[in-house]
């Protein structure tokens, strides 16, 4: 420890045993309290603590320098306080920070660095504002961000570091980067900066040339900075592009992964640019020829063409004849004979086929194949095979709420509608005639080759009942039947010739009744008179009550002709005994 150059005399007690005058002791306390006296000057200055000061160097020691500031004492300053090493020199002159007038040791505390870090806030304050950039190194990561050396401690906000996703903060700690002060706080002597800012700002200048030294059929180089399922986003050095899946080949792809991964770096077209949006589309694909420009000519409809399963959709195969051209197999273009849902029912990815060319679109990138053209097509000569009005016999395949299917040959079936199952019975479904696997007469009744349809009926092998039904069975002429079925509006009844009728409540009986069941029960055979007939819409009322008056009628007439023929006799017997 130095030794001092002054006593630390108290004031009080140097007036009290010095006899001075008072004026003499007025000139001493001033010259005490002077702030501004120097050490060359001989005179002592009482400083208050928090201010920078001049003073000299008048020692070199292990670690320290030992400064007069020409205070009661001389104070200690770290040698590792001085950034530059030549400035430690006897007799140099250094400002420094009074610290603390009186140490716990009673020497004053002084320290370089703060006093440099006052200067370098007045200057901040004085040379800069909110707005201005400066140059800072990041010395240490701190709660929500970094601490930046700027000429002072300045603090970096986490979310003003950098314009994209930060993982891992470390990775910034000792570099030296540009920085924009966002605040100064003059009180807390607290400065706020941001190396975001000034990236977007850099960002957008970039943005702003691209796209005005930017042209369609432009090639760029970017990175991938993002995949997504319907493409990729291209990093073009200040700019991004949407390259968009279908622009990446002229091949099928799932997926933009399949061809791209993050941070590559690849070359693009600029096919489009919308400078108020800001936005690039790119293309990849257009740097290659195009495939489809010349398919019309090479594939031709009915060309025979050998290609591999690539990939298999709901609807069909996809089958690739050439690098960047896939044809597309439908379901329906798979078989004659069978009726195919599934494409894996006949086809396997990397099986190698062959196939017929349909159509080719070449605007719409299409070609339509198929796989079935390669066999003989059951419904050609169909018409010739099965004319409309000749018997086949066919096997039941399938029963629907609409009719029942029969197999005519492989690959050829015929309806036979529900409304041509029978002249006379009503079919609700034609599971009630039929079941799956009988052998049934049809006539064909349509053919329909290009929709591949054949309608059938069982009912026109006989003769319909109906058209002639006025002479069979004459309004008012009496008709015997059974009974099949009872409702609560009548009965029905099956005729002679199979046709069912209809006695309605009201029609059953001359007497009263209550139910339909009092009268006529299922299986009962009843005589009934026809009392109307609609052969168009095939109903036929008949008349029980009407038999039955009629009948009471009959017999009463014969009754009266009975006891008129008993009387003729009667005066006949008479007359012979006169």
């Amino acid at each position: 420890m130095p030794k001092s150059t002054t006593h630390d005399w108290n004031t009080s007690n140097i007036l009290d045993d010095v006899d001075y005058t008072d004026a003499d002791a007025k000139q001493f306390r001033d010259l005490l309290h002077k702030k501004e006296a120097t050490a060359e000057e001989g005179s002592v200055a009482l400083m208050t603590a928090g201010e920078i000061l001049t003073g000299k160097i008048v020692e070199i020691i292990k670690d320290f320098v030992v400064i007069d500031v020409g205070l009661k004492s001389e104070g200690l300053v770290p040698i590792a306080e001085f950034w530059d090493p030549t400035e430690i020199s006897l007799g140099a002159k250094v400002e420094v920070f009074l610290d603390q007038t009186e140490g716990s040791d009673g020497q004053i505390v002084l320290s370089k660095d703060k006093a440099r870090r006052q200067r370098q806030w007045e200057h901040i304050v004085s040379n800069c504002k909110e707005g201005s950039i400066v140059k800072g190194k990041v010395l240490r990561k701190v709660k929500g961000g970094l601490m930046v050396d700027i000429g002072l401690e300045a603090f970096l906000p986490g979310s003003q570091i950098d314009n994209k996703r930060i993982k891992n903060l470390e990775e910034f700690v000792g570099n030296t980067y540009d920085f924009k002060i966002l605040k100064i706080n003059i009180e807390r002597k607290n400065i706020v900066v941001s190396r975001r800012e000034l990236l977007e700002e850099e960002r957008i200048c970039k943005k702003a040339e691209l796209l005005e030294n930017t042209h369609v059929g432009d090639l760029r180089k970017g990175v991938v900075k993002n995949i997504t399922d319907f493409g990729v986003f291209l990093d073009l050095d200040g700019i991004d592009g949407l390259l968009h899946i279908t622009d990446m080949t002229w091949k099928r792809i799932k997926h933009p992964s399949e061809m791209v991964h993050m941070g590559e770096e690849i070359e693009v077209v600029i096919l489009n640019i919308d400078k108020e949006k800001g936005r690039v589309a790119l293309g990849l694909k257009q740097k290659e020829t195009n495939p489809w420009e010349v398919i019309e000519q090479k594939y031709p409809p009915g060309t025979k063409v050998r290609g591999k399963i690539v990939n298999l959709v709901s609807y069909g195969a996809f089958i690739e004849l050439e690098p960047g051209i896939e044809g597309l197999i439908h379901v329906s273009e798979m078989s004659w004979t069978k009726n195919i849902t599934d494409p894996s029912e006949a086809v396997r990815i990397g099986d190698e086929l062959e196939a017929i060319v349909l159509s080719c679109q070449k605007e719409d990138g299409k070609i339509s194949l198929g796989i079935k053209q390669m066999e003989h097509n059951p419904w050609q000569n169909v018409e010739e095979k099965y004319p409309i009005g000749s018997s086949v016999t066919a096997e039941i395949r399938n029963l629907t709420n609409y009719g029942a299917f029969v197999e005519l040959e492989p690959g050829v079936d015929g309806l036979i509608h529900i409304s041509d199952l029978s002249w006379i019975k009503k079919v609700s479904h034609p599971s009630e005639i039929f079941k799956k696997g009988d052998k049934v007469e049809a006539v064909v009744l349509s053919v329909d080759k290009e929709s591949k349809k054949i309608t059938l009926g069982v009912k026109q092998l006989g003769s319909n009942p109906w058209e002639n039904i006025e002479k069979a069975l004459p309004i008012g002429s009496l008709v015997k039947g059974v009974v099949t079925k009872t409702t609560a509006f009548g009965a029905f009844v099956e005729l002679e010739n199979g046709i069912e009728a209809l006695i309605h409540v009201t029609e059953l009986s001359d007497q009263p009744f209550g139910k339909v069941e009092e009268v006529v029960k299922k299986g009962d055979q009843v005589t009934s008179k026809v009392i109307k007939l609609d052969p168009e819409h095939k109903k036929i009322a008949l008349s029980i009550k009407e038999y039955l008056i009629e009948k009471n009628q009959v017999n009463r007439d014969d009754i009266v002709v009975e006891k008129k023929k008993i009387v003729k006799k009667k005066k006949k017997e008479e007359r012979e005994e006169e």
